[in-house]
C-alpha cells in the first residue's frame, strides 16, 4: 500500500427534503450573496429552485441566477459565471444538478479570484490557489463531483474536454435527496450508474500489492451499483434503491476507495474525446470504452480481471485457463450493461470508426506518450482500444 493523505471536508447532508436547508448552511459559511448555478428545464419545471431560491431568501441571503449548464459542460457559460460573480459581488456558490452543473460551478468558483484565463488551471499552465466557497444541492447519482476533487470541463472552440484535481474543488456541504433523482429517465439513471462503476474500476485496476481492504470496497460498492441500478431504472420511486446509488455515487469518487493505491484513468481519458466530440453522455461512453479497454488489457495481466470475475461477477475460476475467466467476466459485465440500457459499441453510440485518428491524437497523454497507469497505452494501442469497442458483441 502507497503512503497517502486523506482529508474529505464536505459535509454530506442526506435524505428526504434536506435541500430546504440550503440557505442555512450556506449562512453559516458566511454567504451573503448566492450564485444559484444549474442546469436548463428540469430543476425549474420540477419547482426544485424555487424551493431551493425560498431556503436562500429565507436565511436572508441575495440571490443571483445563472441557469443553462449543459451535460459536458461548456467552458462560455463558465468565463459568463466568472463575470457575472464579480459584477455582483457574489460570495458563495451553490450548485443545483448533477456532475455537469456542480463542475461548472467549481470551474466558476476557481476563476471568480483568479486574474488570468480559469483554463490555465485545466492546461497546467497554473495551480489554484483561492476559490469561492461551493455548495451542492445533487439531483442526479452519478459523477461523485459532490464529494470529489475533480471537476471536469469542455474547452471551445477547440472542443477539448480536461479535468482538473484540486482540493479547492471538494464542496463544503452537499444536501442530497434521493427523491431529487426519481424523475431521471431510464437512460440517465443507468448512464449515472456505469458512470459511477468506471469511477470504482478505475482505481481497481492498480498494479499496486498489499491493497487488499480497497480492493474488497471496490467489489462492495460494485455489488451495490449491480444490484440497485435495474431496480431504479425499472421503478423509478423505490427509495432504497435511489439511496443506495446516490451514496454509491459519492464513494465512487470520494477517493476513499482508491487510498494507498495509483488508479488507471485510461479508460476515462478516452471517453472524455467521445462526449467532446459527439456530445454524448459521459456514463454511455464509458459503457462503450470500458469492457474494450479489459478486453485489451487480457493480454498484459489477467489476475484483477479473474478477481472481479469471481468476486463481483460470480464467475467460478478456471485454473489451468484465467484467460476464459476474465473473459466470462467481461462478458458478464457488458451483459449489464446492456440490461440497463447502455451501448456497447460505437455504432451504438453513434460514433464512427473512421474518427479513431483524431480521437486517439486528442486524447490526454502524459509527458512521456502514454496514458493510464495501469499497462499504459500508447498511440497505437489507444487506437486499438477504439477499434476493440467498434466489435460488435454477441451477448
Amino acid at each position: 500500500m502507497l503512503n497517502f493523505e486523506y482529508c474529505s471536508p464536505t459535509q454530506f447532508v442526506f435524505g428526504r427534503d434536506v435541500e430546504t436547508q440550503a440557505g442555512r448552511r450556506a449562512k453559516a459559511l458566511g454567504a451573503g450573496k448566492v450564485l444559484l448555478h444549474y442546469g436548463s428545464g428540469s430543476a425549474v419545471r420540477s419547482g426544485l429552485i424555487a424551493r431551493v431560491r425560498e431556503s436562500l431568501e429565507g436565511a436572508g441571503l441575495q440571490v443571483v441566477e445563472l441557469g443553462g449548464v449543459r451535460p459536458n459542460p461548456r467552458s462560455g457559460l463558465v468565463y459568463q459565471g466568472i463575470e457575472l460573480c464579480r459584477a455582483q459581488g457574489v460570495d458563495f456558490i451553490l450548485a443545483v444538478g448533477g456532475g455537469s452543473a456542480i463542475d461548472s460551478a467549481k470551474a466558476i468558483a476557481l476563476g471568480v479570484p483568479y486574474e488570468g484565463d480559469f483554463w490555465d488551471f485545466y492546461c497546467k499552465k497554473a495551480v489554484p490557489q483561492s476559490a469561492l466557497p461551493l455548495g451542492v444541492v445533487l439531483t442526479m447519482a452519478a459523477a461523485g463531483s459532490e464529494g470529489s476533487d475533480s471537476a471536469v470541463i469542455t474547452h471551445e472552440p477547440e472542443n477539448l474536454k480536461r479535468g482538473l484535481h484540486c482540493e479547492l474543488n471538494r464542496p463544503r456541504f452537499s444536501l442530497m435527496n434521493p427523491l431529487l433523482t426519481a424523475t431521471l429517465p431510464a437512460y440517465q439513471t443507468a448512464s449515472g450508474a456505469t458512470d459511477m462503476m468506471a469511477h470504482v474500476l478505475e482505481r481497481y485496476f492498480t498494479l499496486e500489492k498489499g491493497v487488499d481492504l480497497t480492493d474488497r470496497l471496490c467489489e462492495a460498492v460494485l455489488m451495490a451499483i449491480i444490484k440497485a441500478a435495474p431496480v431504479a431504472v425499472k421503478n423509478p420511486e423505490d427509495y432504497d434503491a435511489r439511496a443506495q446509488l446516490m451514496w454509491a455515487s459519492t464513494v465512487a469518487h470520494n477517493d476513499s476507495v482508491g487510498l494507498g493505491r495509483t488508479g488507471d484513468w485510461a479508460s476515462h481519458q478516452l471517453e472524455h474525446e467521445l462526449s467532446a466530440k459527439y456530445d454524448v453522455a459521459h456514463g454511455a461512453g464509458l459503457a462503450v470504452i470500458f469492457p474494450a479497454w479489459m478486453r485489451y488489457q487480457m493480454r498484459n495481466d489477467t489476475r484483477l480481471l479473474c478477481q472481479l470475475a469471481v468476486r463481483v461477477w460470480g464467475c467460478e475460476l478456471d485454473f489451468e485457463h484465467p484467460e476464459r475467466t476474465a473473459l466470462q467476466g467481461i462478458e458478464r459485465f457488458e451483459a449489464f450493461l446492456k440490461s440497463i440500457g447502455m451501448p456497447l459499441t460505437f455504432e451504438e453510440l453513434g460514433a464512427k470508426e473512421e474518427d479513431i485518428p483524431e480521437l486517439a491524437k486528442k486524447v490526454k497523454y502524459a509527458d512521456n506518450g502514454l496514458v493510464g497507469n495501469f499497462y499504459p497505452l500508447d498511440r497505437a494501442a489507444v487506437e486499438e482500444v477504439y477499434r476493440i469497442a467498434c466489435q460488435s458483441r454477441d451477448n
